[in-house]
C-alpha cells in the first residue's frame, strides 16, 4: 500500500533563518514559520487561528534560505515531515516534528533599491497577475488550430 508524506505551505517566517554545518560540511538551516486559517462559525462569528511550524533545509537550499530570507517574509514551501527524538538530561524522551523543505519560493518583491528589484518577477498573491501558457514556448510552435 502506498503512503504520502507531503506538506505545502505558504505563510511568513517568523525568526530570521539560523544557519549551522554538520561535521561533514554540510549546510543546514532551521527556521519558523506561521500559517494561518480564517473561517466563519455557524453564529456568523469570523475567527482566525496561526499554526507555527519548525523548518528545515539541507545543502544549496539551506543556503538560498539563509542569504536571502528574512523575518516576516512571504514564503511557499514544499517538504516532508519528519520527527526526531533523543533523551533528555533528566532522562524524559523528547519528541520533535519538523518540515524538511525540498522547494522554497518567495512571494513578495525584493524592496526597491536592492539587488535586481526592478526588473523581479516574484508572485504577490492579489496582485494583477497573469498567466500567458504560449509566452516562453520556443519558435515553430503555434497556437492555430490548424498547424502546417
Amino acid at each position: 500500500m502506498r503512503s504520502v508524506n507531503k506538506v505545502i505551505l505558504v505563510g511568513n517566517i517568523t525568526r530570521d533563518p539560523e544557519m549551522k554545518q554538520t561535521t561533514t560540511g554540510q549546510s543546514i538551516v532551521t527556521f519558523g514559520l506561521a500559517t494561518n486559517r480564517e473561517w466563519v462559525t455557524g453564529k456568523g462569528e469570523k475567527q482566525s487561528l496561526a499554526e507555527y511550524h519548525n523548518l528545515v533545509a539541507w545543502g544549496k537550499l539551506a543556503e538560498i534560505c539563509g542569504q536571502y530570507l528574512k523575518k516576516g517574509k512571504l514564503i511557499y514551501v514544499e517538504g516532508y515531515l519528519k520527527t526526531r527524538s533523543w533523551d533528555s538530561p533528566e532522562g524524559a524522551k523528547i519528541f520533535k516534528t519538523e518540515v524538511v523543505i525540498y522547494d522554497m519560493i518567495m512571494l513578495e518583491k525584493r524592496p526597491r533599491g536592492e539587488e535586481g528589484a526592478e526588473d523581479s518577477g516574484d508572485f504577490i498573491p492579489g496582485e494583477n497577475n497573469t498567466f500567458d501558457p504560449l509566452a516562453d514556448i520556443g519558435e515553430g510552435i503555434s497556437s492555430d488550430k490548424n498547424p502546417e
